[in-house]
């Protein structure tokens, strides 16, 4: 049973590539399954190979999202922390792990400062001794020192975790390219079950969303965070030079998807996504 299902899907999944526009071709074997004797048999057939494809697809799918991101915090947490902890607090002097985090710090103690002085200047604070601001300045400075010591062994438990998850996630894909494969067919029997207007919706959203002219500021918010969740310098120029070039990339990818690909199996869907756009 499971070796015809197999079959039924890699069959599907060949259909959509090909030469024959879909609509056309779902029409024919609309007819065609109409004249058949075993119309019935074979609905019921197709039935059981729709259940077996989603059951086992979304059952692998949260597989794939649940299981590295258990691992990932439980590895952080009881494997990873308490090593680098250990280390950062006994043998490690330097609380940065680059100068944008240096940067950082300076910027909120000097901020800080000049709060203080602004504050006694308006009389909103009594004391005007050096001493006291002084004792404030020093506070301050402790607890910017403490949080950005925690940033930078946090910032090295990410890339251990996230090291280890992302192996796990591989070996996941490696060992189970039949789940892969079934997942692929699910995937794309929701995909090519929309309708024309849906795919043109989702695909306008998709390309406004990763290549608009809006989204230079998305991706750089959030190379950002991926850089500082890593630890690494937050250079200005890498980060310019990644939104001015990867975009366009993925923009020509994409068109060029839509022009192989797509406009093969779903002419109609093209058509209504150039009319939506213009």
């Amino acid at each position: 049973m499971k070796y015809w299902n197999l079959r039924k899907i890699n069959k599907t999944s060949v259909e959509r590539l090909g030469p024959i526009p879909r609509s056309i071709a779902k029409t024919f074997e609309r007819f065609k399954k109409e004249l058949n004797p075993n119309a019935e048999i074979e609905a019921i057939e197709e039935f059981r190979v729709a259940r077996y494809l989603t059951v086992n697809s979304i059952k692998y799918l949260l597989l794939l999202i649940l299981a590295p991101v258990f691992i990932n915090q439980l590895s952080k947490v009881l494997l990873f922390g308490p090593c680098v902890d250990y280390y950062w607090n006994h043998h490690q002097t330097d609380m940065f792990l680059n100068l944008s985090q240096e940067e950082r710090a300076f910027s909120e103690l000097q901020q800080f400062e000049e709060k203080i002085h602004f504050e006694i200047l308006i009389g909103k604070i009594n004391d005007l001794s050096y001493d006291f601001a002084e004792h404030q300045i020093q506070i301050k400075a402790e607890q910017i020192a403490h949080k950005y010591a925690n940033e930078s062994a946090n910032a090295i438990k990410n890339v251990l975790s996230d090291t280890f998850s992302t192996g796990i996630f591989l070996a996941l894909l490696a060992r189970g390219k039949k789940q892969v494969s079934i997942l692929k067919s699910f995937i794309n029997e929701i995909i090519y079950g929309l309708s024309d207007t849906a795919k043109a919706f989702l695909i306008i959203l998709f390309t406004d969303v990763f290549v608009g002219f809006h989204s230079p500021h998305g991706w750089e918010v959030i190379i950002e965070v991926i850089l500082r969740h890593f630890g690494l310098p937050e250079s200005r120029e890498f980060i310019f030079l990644f939104i001015s070039t990867f975009p366009v990339i993925l923009d020509t990818i994409f068109k060029y998807w839509i022009f192989r690909y797509l406009n093969r199996v779903s002419p109609s869907a093209v058509a209504t996504y150039h009319n939506m756009n213009e």
